[in-house]
């Protein structure tokens, strides 16, 4: 083992006295009046103390968000709550601690998602695409026996979308349900 970090060192994950961890989330808000509390709220309702929080105005993501990044410490077992509480806000989240997610894909499922197991569905997803499902949306006109569609909006690495495809066809292949998926790239 090594000598843990002097003091001084720009590590963001380096463990403090007490049991407290230090961490980083990069989010992206929307540029409206409210949306920086909004963001901040989830973090203190979980037990995060702020450290910093940068926020740059004129720094707009291609999205035309604003990128933020907060620095914050809690218990380790209290992160995963801050992330699910910031999650469950509607914050878009690109970073939290390791978990670093650049780019984000629309897909379409189609067929009997509910009969296949939505829940399990999305959850290869998550595990086989290394992909967060940041937002879901069902319609089931012939009820949750019929075919249904699912809109899913997933958080991935910058630079997979082409993995992450191909291992969405898979799971889709495996369920038999029709993939619809995005354009990628400008040509058109």
């Amino acid at each position: 083992m090594g000598d843990p970090p002097a003091a001084g060192d720009d590590d963001p994950d380096a463990e403090t006295d007490g049991g407290i961890q230090a961490y980083t989330v990069r989010l992206e808000l929307v540029d409206e009046p409210g949306e920086l509390l909004r963001a901040l709220a989830p973090i203190a309702d979980n037990g995060g103390n702020l450290l910093s929080i940068h926020h740059e105005r004129g720094n707009i993501t291609p999205r035309g968000h604003i990128p933020v990044e907060v620095d914050l410490e809690c218990p380790p077992d209290r992160f995963d709550d801050v992330v699910e509480g910031l999650r469950d806000a509607g914050v878009n989240i690109i970073q939290a601690g390791a978990e670093h997610y650049g780019e984000e894909i629309n897909v379409v499922l189609v067929g009997h998602l509910v009969e296949t197991d939505l829940s399990d569905t999305l959850s290869r997803i998550e595990d086989e695409v290394g992909a967060v499902v940041l937002d879901l949306s069902l319609a089931a006109p012939e009820g949750t026996g019929g075919i249904s569609s699912a809109r899913a909006r997933l958080a991935i690495d910058s630079g997979r979308s082409e993995e992450a495809l191909a291992a969405i066809r898979s799971i889709g292949a495996d369920k038999e349900l029709t993939v619809v998926e995005p354009l990628l790239g400008g040509d058109a």
